[in-house]
């Protein structure tokens, strides 16, 4: 998944702007770093702002290029520049089209909206390895800071073993320790729980989450 990654679970930061900001990330010692290039996100950063900077990162952390329902013109300029190095999906993009991205020699993480444990099925419809659990937010992909009940997580797990499981959706420092302990994700993925403003991170409040997910690791 993150190949970078020291310990499990791995920590994705999601929703960076600044260059910057992704050096003192990286620096905090998150293990991946996720650019929202969906334009109606609030975390929108267009790939010719983040082309400056992101080259430059390839070599310290994983990148993973945030999309929903991308157009082939940005699958095509991420994948042929190299700036990422994972696709996450948060639209209602099909099997099929997964397929395709897989066999182009990409590495997708599928991310899927988890309202009740009926809506796990769809887990495994998809040929990727990695799938992102999110909150059921309909009309909204992802970022919307609400939970969903963690329990559907352990569910997921038992049901696909084979599947890594990231766990999303209103994690924050103060609950993000107890989500781990409770459900033992591959990796936690964080936006909304540690800014100051939406696309910017409050470099405190990272710093706790990452030290209490490693704290939840070593428990």
């Amino acid at each position: 998944m993150f190949p970078d990654a020291p310990t499990s679970p791995a920590i994705k930061i999601c929703g960076i702007t600044q260059g910057q900001q992704a050096r003192d990330i990286i620096s905090l010692g998150a293990d991946a770093l996720g650019i929202n290039f969906w334009p109606k996100s609030k975390r929108y950063l267009p790939l010719d702002q983040a082309a400056l900077w992101l080259p430059e990162l390839r070599t310290e952390t994983t990148l993973v290029a945030v999309m929903v329902n991308p157009e082939r013109a940005l699958l095509d300029r991420l994948m042929e520049e190299g700036l990422v190095d994972i696709l996450q999906l948060h639209g209602d993009e099909s099997p099929a089209e997964v397929e395709r991205l897989l066999e182009a020699g990409a590495l997708v993480i599928k991310a899927l909206q988890i309202r009740d444990r009926d809506s796990l099925a769809q887990i495994g419809q998809f040929p990727c390895e990695t799938i992102l659990l999110d909150a059921y937010n309909p009309g909204l992909y992802g970022g919307a800071g609400e939970t969903f009940p963690w329990e559907l997580a352990l569910i997921a797990q038992e049901q696909y073993p084979e599947k890594k499981i990231i766990l999303s959706g209103g994690l924050t420092p103060q609950n993000v320790h107890h989500a781990i302990q409770q459900t033992h994700p591959a990796a936690v993925d964080v936006a909304s729980g540690v800014e100051s403003a939406p696309g910017i991170k409050d470099l405190a409040l990272v710093q706790a989450f990452i030290e209490q997910a490693r704290l939840a690791s070593e428990d």
